[in-house]
């Protein structure tokens, strides 16, 4: 039958595999977990560790974006808003009665 590790498990074990303090060998024997599996948990964890760094510099582009957005939105509003307003007040001067 076929172990499952969480994912804590994999990077703990991945993490220890990066620093070289044990071989691969002893890793295995130490997590009861086979040399090969260990170097594709550390291939993984080295491939996948720049994106950490990415994710949050996307996330910040995402959120400046939403930020301005949301602000532009607003201006938008208030400047209908205050031609809306306008509207009422110069059809209340033409017709004398408020509209709708």
């Amino acid at each position: 039958m076929r172990k499952k590790f969480d994912e804590q498990f994999k990077a703990m074990v991945a993490l220890e595999a990066v620093k070289e303090e044990l071989t691969l060998q002893e890793l295995a024997e130490k997590y009861q977990v086979h040399p090969n599996q260990i170097s594709v948990w550390k291939k993984k964890l080295l491939e996948q560790s720049s994106a950490l760094f990415e994710r949050k510099n996307k996330k910040d582009e995402e959120y400046n974006q939403l930020k301005k957005e949301k602000e532009e939105l607003f201006r938008q509003l208030g400047q209908m808003q205050y031609e809306n307003e306008w509207l009422k007040e110069k059809y209340k001067q033409l017709y004398g009665k408020d509209p709708g």
